[in-house]
């Protein structure tokens, strides 16, 4: 059985997301074949001339296992400790195996503020580009050492599925200790069957998952599931499968039916329009006149000052706005080219007349076209 229409034989970015009781075998301490076998795995794609992020789990739990802790901590501060503790020995073990393979590595760390902020979000970006175009393969985890409770991902699934979007993955692979999605949980329903494929963000799927994960992570199917229909946002499809099933990263970009396939339903979109759609808190907006409404929303055209009517809020260059028609609906949003002070100013005005209101003249445009996603 091959997969549907070669998702992964066609991906050429690929975000894998293993979990703390792959990585550490539930929790025995790091587990060096396991971990190499991966590597191995990611080296050959590499030499295909794929492009590999690796999202790994374990620091805690490793660190856990060196300070001698037998239950995972609640308070944020031991934690932090075990986080430190283990980070060390997960970026070691990963650097010697890749590095037997003849592939490079880096330690990325991030934390929610670093994908919220747009600077700090593009830079996360460029770094990763960069690290993919010299053939050094990223391995991602949340920095558990300064997180705390108010910005923590939750889970590295979710993380996962955010680093796929911020590079444009192809596709996502989440390698976990169950071989993929039932219709129920197998364990207690005899008739639960498996889901070897369906669509991401189908709501049925997440009355499938249910259910906590591990001991030792804080994940479970249901953040699998969630992270999977995050992921489609962009166009990446996932594949939830078991880490220890042989080869697995192999077959799957061979095409082989492997775990469960959830398959992304929109086209990719560019990583910095999937941010600025999932912004939750916008700065600030400009109103827009009939005539600009037409234009972005039928002939796909950048927002013009001239069209602009007003100006909200409070907001810098870079920062992501909302355009609304005269009626007050957000009709889009995107990057603004002018801070809300020289917006003001600009306003009703066309582009040859910037540099005599604001003293220089940097972009025609309030909004180009290519940082600008239609919300209505």
């Amino acid at each position: 059985m091959t997969l549907t229409p070669t998702v992964l034989q066609n991906a050429r970015r690929i975000v894998v997301k293993v979990g703390s009781s792959l990585v550490t075998d539930e929790g025995r301490g790091l587990d060096e074949a396991a971990i190499g076998e991966w590597c191995r795995q990611m080296a050959l794609l590499a030499r295909e001339g794929r492009e590999i992020i690796m999202v790994s789990s374990g620091a805690i739990a490793e660190g856990m296992k060196r300070l001698g802790w037998t239950t995972r901590p609640h308070e944020v501060h031991a934690l932090q400790a075990a986080a430190a503790v283990g980070q060390m020995g997960l970026a070691q073990m990963y650097e010697t195996k890749l590095r037997e393979n003849g592939l490079g590595s880096a330690q990325v760390l991030l934390t929610h503020a670093d994908l919220a902020d747009r600077e700090r979000y593009l830079n996360a970006r460029s770094t990763l580009m960069t690290l993919l175009q010299h053939k050094v393969l990223p391995v991602i985890n949340e920095n558990d050492t300064v997180v705390t409770d108010e910005i923590k991902f939750g889970d590295n699934d979710t993380l996962g599925a955010l680093v796929a979007n911020l590079v444009e993955a192809d596709a996502l692979v989440i390698l976990t200790d169950q071989k993929g999605l039932y219709s129920a949980d197998p364990r207690k329903d005899p008739a639960a069957t498996f889901v070897h494929e369906a669509r991401a963000g189908d709501p049925a799927l997440e009355a499938m998952a249910g259910g906590a994960g591990s001991s030792l992570g804080r994940g479970g199917m249901i953040t699998k599931i969630l992270a999977a229909k995050r992921a489609a946002g962009s166009g990446a499809s996932t594949v939830i499968a078991w880490g220890r099933e042989p080869d697995a990263l192999l077959r799957l970009a061979r095409g082989e039916a492997i775990g469960t396939l959830l398959v992304a339903q929109t086209p990719k979109q560019q990583a910095r329009k999937q941010w600025m759609a999932d912004h939750l808190q916008l700065l600030g907006a400009v109103l827009v006149d009939a005539g600009a409404v037409r234009k972005l929303q039928a002939e796909g055209k950048s927002l013009l000052a001239i069209g602009m009517t007003a100006v909200e809020g409070d907001f810098s260059r870079g920062d992501v706005i909302a355009i609304r028609d005269a009626a007050g609906r957000e009709i889009a949003r995107g990057l603004a080219n002018y801070a809300s002070a020289e917006a003001r100013l600009i306003c009703r005005k066309a582009s040859g007349e910037f540099e005599a209101l604001l003293g220089y003249a940097a972009e025609p445009e309030m909004v180009h076209r290519d940082n600008l996603i239609l919300t209505l």
